[in-house]
């Protein structure tokens, strides 16, 4: 049974439904998640490089100039350990 503020000093009500709506967007998120390995596991099935679509998937969320200055810190990093 829920209170209300005068009872308990919480508007217990709304907190019910903060706490209802965290838990649906929570199986939404689980149920996303889900559908998201789903893609991962049909390109896999498929011959792609799994490890390479996620950085791609990475990369492509980054701004162009910091995805510049990214490549150009580690281009520099590589150089600095005769990696190039």
């Amino acid at each position: 049974m829920t209170h209300d503020v005068a009872d308990t000093g919480v508007a217990a009500e709304e907190l019910k439904q903060f706490v209802e709506r965290v838990e649906r967007l929570e199986e939404e998120k689980k149920a996303l998640s889900d559908d998201i390995r789903d893609v991962y596991a049909e390109m896999k099935g498929r011959g792609f490089d799994v490890k390479a679509v996620r950085q791609i998937v990475k990369i492509r969320k980054q701004d162009h100039s910091e995805r510049k200055e990214m490549e150009a810190i580690l281009e520099l990093y590589m150089s600095a350990l005769n990696m190039t």
